[in-house]
């Protein structure tokens, strides 16, 4: 079984000393991921009132949420995140509460600008989907 990114944060793209800013927390999220990335980065998460730039950024986003909310908060998210560092939208699994099509992020993400990779499992209850701006490599 391959690693998940809960397992090693490093998959999200993140690295030692990174600022990560988190946008939509609810109490929903999966504090395990938040912990892996703060592990990783030796840094606290920043929330979306955070005004500086970043180095990364995940957005937790549910079904339900408006999906012009989601490409709106893509497109601001994107705006403070510093040298096209990571951005990931994390989902709720198939079958949660609040689990989220992958089209449905897919959609919102081409509205933002944003092409999205196929999702990849970063907990047992959240997928995780990272965008990249149109036109850039992997």
């Amino acid at each position: 079984m391959n690693q998940t990114a809960s397992d090693n944060a490093e998959e999200f793209g993140f690295h030692a000393g990174d600022l990560v800013q988190e946008w939509l927390w609810d109490d929903d999220v999966d504090d395990s991921i938040r912990a892996k990335i703060e592990d990783l980065t030796g840094e606290e998460l920043v929330d979306e009132d955070y005004d500086s730039a970043v180095d990364g950024v995940i957005i937790w986003w549910r079904d339900g949420d408006d999906e012009d909310e989601l490409s709106d908060t893509i497109v601001d998210a994107y705006a403070v995140l510093g040298d096209d560092g990571p951005l990931w939208v994390l989902t709720p699994k198939p079958g949660r509460p609040g689990a989220a099509s992958s089209s449905t992020v897919q959609s919102a993400a081409k509205t933002a600008g944003m092409n999205a990779a196929t999702p990849l499992t970063v907990s047992g209850d959240w997928n995780g989907i990272h965008l990249r701006a149109f036109g850039k490599g992997r």
